[in-house]
C-alpha cells in the first residue's frame, strides 16, 4: 500500500474513488428519475424484458378500455331501439283498445268510422316512430344488422339484428296490420286477434333487445375486471415502489458522502512524498 502512494505518476486510489463516486451519482440520478416520473422503468435500458412486457400490458389495457367504451355505446344504441319499440307497443295497446271498442254492437257505422280514423292515425304514427328511431343516421327498426366490437381481439364481436317494425311487418313474426279496418264490426273483431298477434310479435323484438343488452352488461363487467387486473400487473412491473426507492436513495446519499471523503483523502495522500525531500 505504501509503495503505491510513493508512485505519484498515477493517483490510483483517487481514480478508484472517482469511479465509485460516478457510479453512485448515476444510481442516485436513476432513482431521482423514478421518483419524479413514478415509474421504475423509464427507458428500455432500465429493464429490457420488463419494458417489453409492460408495453404489451399497456396495449392490452388501452384496447380493453376502448372495448369498454364500445360496449357502452352499443348499450346506448340498443336502449334507443328499445325506446322506439316501447313507444310502438304503447300504440299497439291503444289500437287494440280501439278495435275492442269498435267491435261492440252498440256503435253506429259513423261512430266506427270515427274510431277507424283514430286507429289509422295511430298506425301512421307507428310507422313514423320506425323511421325516426335512428343512431348516427342509421335507422334501427328496419331489420338493421349491427356488429359491435366488444373486446381487444379482432374476433371479439357481438352481432345484433333488430327486427323490422312497421305496420306491414310488425316485430319478429312480421305481422301485417296495414290493412286492418275498424269501420265494420267484423273488421274490428278480426283486428282484435290480429293486434294480439302483433303485440306478441313486437314483444319478441323487445325481448331480443333485452337479451343483447344483458349480454353487453355481462361483457361490461368482465371487461372492467380484466382492465383492473391487467393494470395491476403492469403497475407491478413498470411503476416505482416509492418506499423502496426512498430507502435506496438514503443509502446512496450516505455512500456518496463517504466516497467524496475517500476521494479527498486519496488526493491528499500522495503529498506525503514531499516529506522525502526534507
Amino acid at each position: 500500500m505504501f509503495g503505491d502512494l510513493t508512485r505519484i505518476g498515477s493517483n490510483f486510489h483517487a481514480y478508484e474513488s472517482w469511479t465509485n463516486l460516478k457510479k453512485t451519482n448515476g444510481k442516485i440520478g436513476q432513482i431521482q428519475s423514478r421518483l419524479s416520473t413514478g415509474k421504475r422503468i423509464n427507458s428500455a435500458e432500465d429493464d429490457t424484458s420488463g419494458y417489453a412486457l409492460s408495453k404489451n400490458l399497456e396495449s392490452r389495457v388501452r384496447g380493453l378500455g376502448q372495448a369498454l367504451d364500445n360496449v357502452g355505446t352499443a348499450k346506448n344504441v340498443l336502449n334507443i331501439a328499445e325506446g322506439g319499440f316501447q313507444s310502438q307497443m304503447s300504440l299497439l295497446q291503444t289500437m287494440k283498445e280501439k278495435a275492442t271498442q269498435a267491435a261492440d254492437g252498440s256503435y253506429s257505422t259513423a261512430q266506427r268510422e270515427s274510431i277507424h280514423d283514430q286507429f289509422a292515425a295511430l298506425r301512421t304514427e307507428f310507422d313514423d316512430i320506425s323511421s325516426d328511431t335512428k343512431f348516427n343516421g342509421t335507422a334501427l327498426m328496419s331489420a338493421t344488422a349491427m356488429t359491435f366490437h366488444v373486446g381487444e381481439g379482432s374476433t371479439d364481436t357481438l352481432a345484433v339484428t333488430l327486427g323490422t317494425s312497421v305496420a306491414a311487418t310488425v316485430g319478429e313474426d312480421n305481422t301485417d296490420i296495414s290493412a286492418t279496418t275498424l269501420a265494420t264490426q267484423a273488421g274490428a273483431t278480426a283486428g282484435i286477434a290480429l293486434l294480439d298477434t302483433a303485440i306478441k310479435s313486437l314483444s319478441k323484438s323487445i325481448q331480443n333487445v333485452g337479451d343483447n343488452n344483458a349480454r353487453l352488461s355481462s361483457k361490461e363487467e368482465s371487461l372492467s375486471l380484466a382492465i383492473s387486473n391487467t393494470e395491476a400487473t403492469r403497475s407491478r412491473i413498470e411503476d416505482a415502489d416509492f418506499a423502496k426507492e426512498q430507502m435506496s436513495m438514503m443509502k446512496l446519499q450516505i455512500l456518496q458522502q463517504t466516497t467524496v471523503a475517500s476521494f479527498a483523502q486519496a488526493n491528499s495522500a500522495p503529498q506525503m512524498v514531499l516529506s522525502l525531500f526534507r
